[in-house]
Formats: C-alpha cells, sequence, structure tokens
C-alpha cells in the first residue's frame, strides 16, 4: 500500500502504525536519511503480492553517454533485472551508408543472459545528435542500403545474442509514412526467428498534424510489429512550460486512440523515469529544465525544507522552492503517480510497460511493479 508522509510523522511513527520493521521499510523505499521525511512523500508499505494478479511485460530502455555504460549503470539493470522482460541499450544510429555506429555494452548482453532478459538491438535515425528525416529519405529511396543495414542489423543481434529488434525512427517526413511501413516489413521478413518492436510517437488520431506525428501509421505498424512502445510521456519536457511530464488525461488519450488502431497485447505504455527541475517564471529562451530522478526529487526537497503537493487532475506530484533568489518547481513521479498508471494498463488491457530509462532511480515504482503484477519471463 501507499502512504503519504504527514507533518509530524517519522519513519519509526509509520513503521509502528503498518507493523512493519522500520530499518526494512527504509532499505525498501532507498531512504537516503531515514530520519528525515518530506511531508507530501511517498512511502510504499511492504505486503505479500497478490499470487493471482495480472501478468504483464516490462521493458526498460538502458542510456549511457560515455563510451560505454558505468558499473553503476550495468548494477542498476541487474538489480531490476528480475522484474524485466526486456532491455533495450540505447541505441545504434544508423548511418546513410547502411552501417550501423558502434555501441559498446560492456557486459549487457551477459546481464541479460544471467537474469533472463531479452536483449534488443536498438536503431534510431539520429545523425549529429538529432533525429533526422533525411537520413531516412535517403535509405527508405535505396533498396540496396536497406539490403546493408538490414545485414547488420541482424549480424549485431546474432553477436549480442539480442531476440528482439526494436526501431525508433522519429521525426519522419509525411511523404515516407508508407516507405517506413514498407522497410518495416522488409527487416521483418529477412529477422525470422526475432521478434520486431517499434517505438511510436504519441498520437490521439489518424491525421495529427506534427512532424512527430505524420510518418507514424499505427495501424500498418501495428499489423506488422510484434509489438509497439507509444511514447507517452514528455508533455511536459526541458525545454518547454512546467507541467507533468506523463499527465493521466493525455496519457488516456492516446491510449485509447491507439486501441482503435492495434489491439493491446501488441501496445506497451511508455513512462518516465525521471521528472523536471524548472527555472520560474517560465520564458521560452530560458535554460532548459534539469532532468532529475524521483529519488533525486525527493532529496532536493528535504534540501530547500520544500513540501510535496500532488495534482489529482494530472495525477502526479511538484514542489516549489528558492535557490539563489530564484524559485523553482519541480514536477516528478511517485508511488501514486505511477499507481495510476499501473491501473490504466490493467483497465485498457496492455501488454505492459516500457521505462525510459534505467540510471533514474525511482525505488517505489519497482516496489509496485512487483505488487501490483506478475512480469513475464520467455523461458530460455
Amino acid at each position: 500500500m501507499i502512504y503519504v508522509v504527514k507533518s509530524g510523522d517519522s519513519l519509526y511513527s509509520i513503521a509502528n502504525r503498518f507493523n512493519v520493521n522500520a530499518a526494512n521499510l527504509a532499505t525498501l523505499n532507498e531512504l537516503k536519511d531515514p530520519d528525515v521525511l518530506v511531508i507530501g512523500q511517498t512511502l510504499v508499505i511492504p505486503g505479500a503480492p497478490d499470487p493471482s494478479r495480472p501478468t504483464i511485460e516490462s521493458n526498460a530502455y538502458v542510456e549511457w553517454y560515455t563510451e560505454r555504460p558505468a558499473q553503476s549503470l550495468l548494477d542498476e539493470v541487474k538489480k531490476r533485472g528480475p522484474l524485466l522482460t526486456y532491455m533495450m541499450p540505447f541505441s545504434y544510429d544508423v548511418k546513410r551508408d547502411g552501417s550501423l555506429t558502434p555501441l559498446n555494452w560492456n557486459g549487457l548482453e551477459q546481464i541479460a543472459a544471467d537474469e533472463n532478459i531479452i536483449a534488443a538491438i536498438v536503431i534510431s535515425n539520429i545523425e549529429d545528435g538529432a533525429f533526422s528525416d533525411t537520413l531516412t529519405q535517403s535509405i527508405f529511396a535505396d533498396p540496396a542500403i536497406q539490403y546493408k543495414l538490414i545485414q547488420n542489423i541482424l549480424a549485431e543481434a546474432k553477436a549480442k545474442n539480442a531476440k528482439d529488434i526494436h526501431v525508433d525512427f522519429e521525426y519522419l517526413r509525411k511523404e515516407d509514412r508508407q516507405a517506413y511501413v514498407d522497410f518495416l516489413k522488409k527487416l521483418k521478413e529477412a529477422a525470422k526467428g526475432l521478434a520486431l518492436s517499434v517505438a511510436l510517437a504519441p498520437k490521439t488520431s489518424a491525421t495529427q498534424v506534427g512532424k512527430w506525428y505524420e510518418g507514424h501509421d499505427y495501424k500498418q505498424i501495428g499489423e506488422v510489429a510484434d509489438f509497439v512502445v507509444i511514447m507517452t510521456y514528455e508533455w511536459g519536457y526541458s525545454g518547454g512550460p512546467p507541467m507533468a511530464v506523463s499527465p493521466i488525461g493525455p496519457v488516456r488519450e492516446v491510449l485509447t486512440y491507439a486501441l482503435t488502431e492495434i489491439p493491446g497485447n501488441k501496445i506497451m505504455m511508455g513512462q518516465n523515469l525521471y521528472g523536471y527541475d524548472w527555472t520560474l517564471p517560465f520564458k521560452v529562451g530560458n535554460p532548459n529544465a534539469k532532468a532529475l530522478s524521483p529519488k533525486q526529487a525527493i532529496e532536493l526537497a528535504r534540501e530547500r525544507n520544500a513540501a510535496i503537493s500532488y495534482d489529482t487532475k494530472s495525477q502526479a506530484p511538484y514542489f516549489n522552492y528558492w535557490l539563489d533568489g530564484k524559485e523553482h518547481v519541480v514536477w516528478f513521479e511517485d508511488a501514486r503517480s505511477i499507481n495510476a498508471k499501473f491501473e490504466l494498463i490493467k483497465e485498457l488491457g496492455l501488454r505492459g510497460i516500457s521505462y525510459w530509462h534505467i540510471g533514474f532511480p525511482f525505488p517505489q515504482n519497482w516496489l509496485l511493479l512487483n505488487e501490483l503484477f506478475q512480469v513475464k519471463k520467455v523461458q530460455s
């Protein structure tokens, strides 16, 4: 169950109230300083999972910004391994000649094998640090380059013992909508014995206007792919005005539309493992908001003596604080917000959940995931 800290509470008073061990409660919730709680902070009170709870699949993208993933990131993947069906190292950037940028996994493939996680080869159309529509346009126009690219993908899948190929082509030209579907069909045909999954922009209609949306045909991609990951996050984003990153209303709207085009057993709901810290007042051109994990958000609220509020409309926590004469607002995730998403998965009968991305500590998420669901493990 979820408990919201109130004025006058201590870890020990909460533990006594629910007849649990205080030290165990602190360890499970990964509290940095158990002696100082924040008003509005959530704690997950441990309980025995229901053996009849529904089964879903879970995925986590794994991203790093160095030559190879740090040991701390490897440790986090291993720690969360029992609750992961898939692991997606991000990403192999596609080149115009059909080759792939190298990606040093630094042993992630062995962790996947040890924890019975399906590893995926993730390919993206990132070029010079941004998604490129001219890159994909050039690939879609050249069958020889497509063939070379597909062969390189299959070779990398074999080398890493990956059983899923995941395509994340974003910001495509609307004129390339059908060409993208045709490419996915070629890839699917060549990759027999492997699963094909695709990342999709969060659309609310087939005719939605906008560069992020127009190149993704939900119906046709849903027919080709074994499953899709819908990126239901980034309403609140680093360069935009402060708000919840994945407010429940817009998330529901996207998934409700998706279900009119794609079967629920093929849909994985995207979920952010992070929030943002904005400097106020927000103005276009301000420095981008800083990303932070839910664990970091709680620590920041404690340091700044800020009480946490909860917006029931968006189903997301937030707090304000002052630093160096400037006001800040932080929107993030907690046990209540992720529980709302879990309930939505149950209600809509979705395949599961996909996290962006491992590396942002959110201990309550994993506690509730285990409590509310059985996570499917594909037998080797």
